[in-house]
């Protein structure tokens, strides 16, 4: 848990791309979001009170994401939105419309903090 000035949330962001490229299994919250990258090198961010999500990376590779962050304010690129559905998380893209659903995320956390 991170909260506070003493973070950056780009910072956070290479972090848990890092985490999906050596396909590590972490969850990082910070203040409202929620970062989480997977065993098979997928990584996301997630803002459980508006249910947006960005895709950090995808089989170990990492995927842009656009952030701007100052002292007081930060912007964040959302690309669609998510919602967990038991085991399953269910993700649908602003720009294609294509809902995808993947089993094998760690819902069951996800949901608690969210």
């Amino acid at each position: 848990m991170i909260g506070g000035r003493d973070f950056r949330l780009a910072d956070e962001v290479r972090y848990i791309q890092r985490q999906a490229a050596d396909q590590h299994g972490r969850i990082v919250t910070v203040g409202q979001l929620i970062l989480f990258a997977t065993e098979t090198g997928d990584a996301w961010l997630l803002d459980p009170a508006d249910r947006l999500a960005a895709r950090l990376a995808r089989d170990g590779e990492s995927e842009p994401i656009h952030i701007e962050e100052t002292d007081t304010t930060l912007a964040i690129g959302w690309k669609g939105r998510y919602r967990i559905d038991g085991p399953a998380f269910v993700y649908a893209d602003n720009d294609s419309g294509r809902v995808t659903t993947v089993l094998g995320y760690p819902t069951d956390q996800l949901a608690q903090i969210g």
